[in-house]
């Protein structure tokens, strides 16, 4: 869905980097390079943004309005 506000193992902030890491990966930069890059070291940080499945665009659909 979107991307955790912080890191589930050690509580950093992470999303404010959400867009810049997927700029730079757009670009063609590798994810390794990217995660370096926009200031991700930890590795339980880095899983974060390596395993984010973003799904909102395939769930937007099925969303219903609450009022009726």
């Amino acid at each position: 869905m979107i991307i955790p506000i912080r890191c589930f193992s050690c509580g950093a902030l992470i999303a404010h980097k959400w867009e810049e890491f997927n700029e730079k990966k757009n670009a063609g930069v590798e994810i390794a390079t990217a995660l370096d890059e926009v200031g991700l070291d930890r590795y339980c940080c880095r899983r974060m943004y390596v395993s984010h499945i973003d799904l909102l665009v395939e769930t937007a659909p099925f969303s219903t309005s609450r009022d009726k």
